[in-house]
């Protein structure tokens, strides 16, 4: 039987300049499986911050979020390119579904007792069924067979060494774990430089928009959970809900200050679309840690936090800090006046540093970051200001 006649597509790039080009049905329903990953990794990293061990926490919070950031660009990227949404291609992209959902299952054995059986299982199951993707658009396109078997050749071989890094004595430890992941990252770099797959910007853009909201969405949870708990606890109310209130008006901003620009316009060339990629790390990373650092703040109002009151402010600020300055790298910095960008990193230092606001709480420290936030929003939105009111005159 004929591709066809088995309801196949040929799996051929896609035009990069096709019209309307939005985040599938499928795309969205794959990110669902994220939310739950990035919800369980967010909350362990409370559960390190909880009990003093911040700096462990983070640690491991950087390698396994590395396995959840990568899986889910990978995908991003190659349906960019080769989406066919036959029913072949849907059913491979559930079974990487499937095993992020093992991934995530392990995401508690990985932080708690740096055993990553499980999360490798989940993550190999994933990048296995990447692999079948590839091969299969190596078949059909053969102006980029040579990029599409680079693809696949070297996920495959990173794969093997995954799996034998289990059997390594301490699976390894971060030098081995570091070893591997510079080599998933390398893969792309290398497998581009035959031919590069073609990329739809505007497409690519609103799927790391929608990852963006997805991490952010993590602090709103977060934000509720401190209006239920002011709402149980009225003695503790008077701290709760400004805490909560800033909460919400630091999550907003970063909001505000992502979406102030376009980032499709960022994507002139590969070396363009790996920074923003790959930068893209960091970003994520440190929104859904944001989350972290509002529970830590709540546990700090309740009496229940082993860190003190700077370093827990600290936890909610810094990520903050280091999501605008990331933020501003890949994006804003093109397109602000030279005078504003150093405003902007000025009051970004600012907020970081809104976590030595004295005071037996970290309410004072987040009412300060949040204050310093509202004045970033501002200083963004001057330059079309100015831009409007010269086009009136």
């Amino acid at each position: 039987m004929t591709a066809e006649q088995l309801g196949l597509r040929p799996m051929r790039a896609r035009d990069p300049r096709e019209a309307f080009r939005a985040a599938s049905p499928l795309e969205l329903f794959f990110d669902l499986v994220f939310v739950v990953a990035v919800s369980t990794v967010s909350g362990q990293l409370h559960h390190f911050y909880a009990a003093g061990e911040a700096a462990a926490g983070v640690g491991v919070y950087a390698m396994v979020f590395c396995g959840i950031w990568w899986a889910w660009m990978n995908f991003t990227w190659f349906a960019t390119s080769f989406d066919t949404d036959d029913w072949l291609y849907r059913v491979l992209t559930i079974l990487q579904m499937g095993g992020a959902l093992v991934m995530t299952a392990g995401i508690a054995q990985a932080m708690e007792h740096q055993d990553f059986l499980v999360m490798t299982l989940g993550y190999v199951i994933m990048r296995i069924s990447m692999v079948l993707q590839w091969l299969r658009a190596a078949f059909s396109d053969p102006a980029l067979r040579s990029t599409a078997l680079r693809y696949a050749g070297g996920i495959t071989l990173v794969q093997v060494f995954w799996v034998a890094r289990l059997a390594l004595p301490g699976q390894g430890g971060i030098p081995v774990f570091l070893i591997l992941m510079a080599a998933e990252v390398m893969v792309p770099v290398l497998a581009e430089l035959s031919r590069n797959t073609p990329w739809h910007p505007q497409h690519i853009a609103e799927r790391y928009g929608c990852f963006t909201l997805i991490v952010l969405g993590e602090s709103i949870l977060a934000s509720t959970t401190a209006v239920i708990d002011a709402a149980g606890h009225q003695n503790r109310s008077e701290a709760l809900l400004p805490l909560a209130g800033c909460a919400l008006v630091l999550a907003a901003g970063m909001w505000w200050v992502y979406f102030s620009r376009e980032h499709h316009e960022h994507f002139g060339n590969m070396r363009d679309g790996l920074m923003f990629g790959y930068g893209h790390y960091v970003i994520f990373a440190v929104a859904a840690s944001f989350s972290a650092g509002i529970e830590v703040a709540i546990d700090v109002v309740s009496g229940e936090s082993a860190l003190s009151t700077a370093a827990a402010a600290a936890t909610l600020t810094v990520p903050v800090a280091l999501f605008l300055a990331t933020t501003w790298f890949i994006t804003l910095r093109k397109s602000l006046p030279r005078n504003l960008s150093v405003a902007f990193l000025g009051l970004t230092a600012a907020l970081a540093a809104c976590a030595l606001v004295p005071g037996e709480t970290t309410v004072g420290a987040t009412v300060a970051a949040a204050v310093v936030m509202v004045l970033l929003v501002v200083l963004l939105e001057l330059p079309s200001t100015v831009a409007a009111s010269r086009g009136e005159d």
